[in-house]
């Protein structure tokens, strides 16, 4: 049962890399170019990167919506979260599991245009430890918790949309989509550590956490880290930011450029 459920795991990463590869190559191409004439006068860099965000709204609104469902209704993973009944997290991580890779293989093809290297590290961090969901059905529960963080993506990909078409960062729409990407980053990346990491330590010393092995506990806790020092980061610019354009947008405002610019 257990390699039958590996099995869809794969398969599902496999179709999920397809379909997300196809959303970039011919559906928001498609989509982009009939709906917006900005789109149409965008370099060949720049409409790569919007097609490869569109690509990262899509999976960030399934993969968001599927993480409430579950942490909402799924009572065998709330019950036991190390061990719990995995399935229906694992179709979610595989989900996301076939995003990362279309994604690292985007960044090597056009990494002139797009390169990020805090991003591919985090992406290589959450392979880390989601190969141990799929393939042994472990922290559930955790492995869920995470993809909360995909529900700020929409409004940050919204920011590079603004930008791309020309909006003013001190309009109206481009100050209200600041200040939600700013709010709903804070709560899903930043305000949860506490919480999280509490429910990490009560499992220390657990029957089920030692269960585990030293594998994939190193892999839970490493990856987690590396995640929470790059949201922190993020959150940092973010706030800064946003701070720069509002003292811009007020009259007479001409606020001073960091390292952060």
């Amino acid at each position: 049962m257990m390699e039958d459920s590996v099995l869809i795991s794969y398969c599902v990463v496999a179709w999920s890399f397809i379909a997300f590869q196809l959303v970039f190559s011919v559906i928001s191409p498609i989509v982009s170019s009939r709906c917006s004439t900005a789109y149409r006068q965008l370099s060949k860099g720049k409409q790569c990167e919007w097609d490869s965000r569109c690509v990262s709204t899509v999976h960030a609104f399934i993969v968001g919506s599927l993480c409430l469902y579950i942490l909402a209704y799924d009572d065998a993973i709330n019950r036991d979260p190390i061990w719990g009944d995995p399935f229906q997290v694992k179709m979610n991580v595989a989900i996301t599991c076939g995003y990362l890779v279309y994604d690292l293989i985007l960044f090597a093809r056009y990494w002139k245009e797009m390169k990020d290297p805090y991003m591919v590290c985090h992406h290589f961090a959450v392979l880390y430890a989601y190969v141990y969901v799929l393939n042994r059905g472990v922290l559930p529960y955790f492995a869920n918790f995470r993809l909360i963080s995909e529900l700020s993506t929409p409004f940050v990909n919204q920011r590079w949309f603004f930008e791309a078409i020309g909006t003013p960062r001190t309009s109206r729409p481009a100050i209200i989509n600041g200040l939600a990407m700013a709010v709903v980053f804070f709560l899903v990346r930043i305000a949860v550590i506490p919480t999280y990491y509490s429910q990490v330590f009560a499992t220390f010393g657990t029957e089920g956490y030692i269960r585990l092995g030293i594998g994939p506990q190193v892999a839970w806790i490493v990856s987690c880290i590396i995640l929470d020092i790059l949201n922190v980061y993020w959150m940092y610019k973010i706030a800064c930011g946003f701070y720069r354009v509002v003292a811009k947008a007020k009259p007479g405002g001409k606020p001073r450029r960091n390292h952060a610019d």
